[in-house]
């Protein structure tokens, strides 16, 4: 892996990991449904003027709607279960949470035919949903089965971003990395146009709310969906997702400086389970480069 590139997963890493506070601080004023169509629209908005201002041809009509399925597994589902478990959980939970998603892109790949499933692999997997299981039970939030819904919502997010990413690099083999970002989000914002609608209502506007829906949907949903799709066409999909594994040092430690949430040593076997997890997993080493063909 170049520099370049580990440089460019280290910012995914940090603006990724300020989602989750972002999401405590929208999600409750704005509700969940509401939170990810502003979103979606916002960075759809963002990514159309990119469109026109680098003179880029959209994709064939044909392909929106292979694009559409892409958009539901790393736009639509996701955004909603992490918008509902920010009600719930402290952001630094979700970003842990989030460290998973590597788990399931090895799982993902190996049952569409896109990797092996070694042993190694399949230990890893055992060891990161133990570390799951840990940090829900030793972590400073009391278990109750609203938390417990609250972190199966985390990992099922993650499960639908961990098998999207092989259709990501799937779609930067066919498109540019800009108007299938520009689709995806398109198509996402249209999706949940109506029940953000039907939400609206009850939606409760504050100057924090609209900063943190003005960050998510322009920097972390548009733009930096662009990048990881740029990002993603130049390294394997297994690389690309080790950005998973920086964000929940960045997500605790934003929560932690910006929203005052506790930190607490009882996180720590979990948080450490669910990365050395990853490791396993993927074979990422960051002191060695990329990971090792399958």
């Amino acid at each position: 892996m170049q520099t370049r590139h580990f440089a460019q997963l280290v910012g995914l890493s940090a603006l990724w990991g300020a989602s989750f506070p972002l999401l405590r601080i929208a999600s409750p004023a704005l509700g969940p449904w509401v939170v990810a169509g502003m979103r979606c629209l916002l960075a759809a908005l963002v990514l159309t003027v990119l469109m026109r201002l680098l003179r880029e041809r959209w994709p064939a009509r044909q392909t929106w709607a292979s694009l559409t399925w892409l958009s539901t597994l790393t736009v639509g589902i996701p955004f909603m279960l992490y918008n509902w478990a920010a009600l719930v959980i402290p952001s630094g939970y979700s970003a842990v949470l989030n460290a998973t998603v590597p788990l399931f892109g090895v799982l993902g790949a190996a049952a569409m035919g896109e990797e092996r499933l070694t042993g190694r692999r399949l230990f890893g997997c055992a060891v990161g949903f133990a570390g799951v299981a840990l940090l829900v039970q030793l972590g400073p939030v009391a278990v109750t089965p609203k938390v417990l819904l609250a972190a199966l919502a985390c990992i099922g997010a993650s499960a639908s971003y961990g098998v999207g990413a092989i259709l990501m690099k799937r779609a930067t083999l066919k498109h540019g990395p800009l108007p299938s970002s520009a689709v995806v989000h398109i198509a996402a914002a249209l999706i949940l146009f109506a029940p953000m609608g039907i939400a609206a209502p009850d939606a409760k506007i504050t100057p924090g709310a609209v900063f943190a829906i003005l960050v998510l949907g322009m920097v972390t949903s548009g733009f930096m969906y662009w990048v990881s799709m740029r990002l993603m066409r130049e390294i394997p999909a297994s690389a690309a997702t080790s950005a998973a594994f920086m964000i929940p040092l960045f997500g605790v430690t934003w929560g932690a400086l910006f929203l005052g949430e506790p930190v607490t040593a009882s996180m720590l076997p979990g948080c450490l389970l669910i990365l050395s997890a990853t490791v396993l997993v993927t074979g990422f080493n960051p002191f060695r480069g990329a990971p090792p063909e399958p």
